[in-house]
């Protein structure tokens, strides 16, 4: 294997002529000169050099690898300058993903500050909901992924192998049109979402609905979905007309502007953990790590 320092060795040779030169420019002796030269003579398995009295010139294959050292030293210098500014986060690259929700919520926020706080760092922004993002992180496709589990759900260690950055605990909140009986509901007061039991729903993602039957059969009956569909700002519309109920999370509620629908808290509290997830060695990336405090600085309310 040929070494950076060999090739620098070579061409100090090539460019003085002489070992004790060489070693004056590079400031080393003249022993440590040759012991590299032998070295790199070793490691390519052919001379280099021709040692004629005090003369020394260089073979044809002295010459063709100092004519490639110029380019190899150069690239390193290029590579370790890329990777200095890389960890000094003034250059870098993050792939995010992130469920809707998130996108546009906390995301614009901790991206926005992150972009002010070092502009040399490029993030990526992809849409996904759990597992699917999860996957996408594990696969190499993503640098962080943006997730949730709902409270007391099975599967908990589903992220043991991954680095988990709690973000903040969202709650679950209904979603009525504005001229049904319980959208007079003072906010400071609840209602059990067994109140809801006879109401047609609108159903969220996958996960989330599945979330909504285990809820609804807790409290004694199984909800009768008329609509399902993963588009927050849809589900808030077809509320709004009258057409059902639906319970999303808060998060999701501050994303979009729900006309002709009011929020109503439920009980018993539902609850689902927002995190940002990411891979053990990526998270001492200096451009990963600083996306993840920025997460969390843009969660707290």
């Amino acid at each position: 294997m040929i070494e950076a320092r060999h090739l620098r060795v070579l061409r100090a040779v090539a460019a003085t002529g002489s070992f004790s030169a060489a070693g004056r420019e590079l400031g080393c002796t003249q022993p440590a000169v040759s012991q590299q030269m032998k070295a790199l003579e070793a490691s390519v398995g052919t001379p280099l050099l021709i040692r004629s009295g005090r003369e020394m010139r260089l073979t044809q294959a002295g010459e063709a690898l100092v004519r490639h050292a110029a380019g190899i030293l150069a690239g390193l210098t290029a590579a370790e300058e890329e990777v200095a500014a890389i960890a000094g986060l003034r250059a870098g690259r993050v792939r995010l993903v992130s469920f809707p929700s998130g996108s546009s919520t906390l995301v614009p926020t901790a991206l926005a500050a992150l972009r002010a706080a070092h502009p040399g760092t490029r993030v990526s922004l992809e849409e996904a909901e759990p597992p699917r993002s999860v996957e996408l992180l594990r696969e190499g496709d993503c640098d962080v992924a943006l997730a949730f589990r709902y409270e007391g759900a099975a599967g908990a260690e589903e992220w043991d192998d991954l680095v988990v950055r709690p973000l903040l605990t969202d709650r679950l909140v209904a979603l009525v049109p504005e001229r049904h009986r319980l959208a007079r509901t003072p906010p400071a007061e609840s209602v059990g979402i067994g109140e809801l039991a006879a109401e047609p729903w609108i159903a969220g993602c996958p996960r989330c609905r599945g979330q909504l039957v285990e809820v609804c059969e807790a409290a004694g009956f199984t909800p009768r979905i008329d609509f399902a569909t993963d588009d927050y700002p849809a589900v808030v519309g077809l509320v709004g007309a009258g057409l059902g109920v639906a319970v999303l999370p808060q998060l999701a509620v501050e994303s979009v502007r729900p006309r002709g629908a009011r929020t109503v808290t439920l009980e018993p509290p539902v609850r689902r953990e927002i995190v940002a997830l990411t891979l053990p060695d990526l998270a001492q990336v200096p451009a990963v790590a600083a996306t993840l405090d920025q997460l969390s600085r843009a969660a707290v309310r």
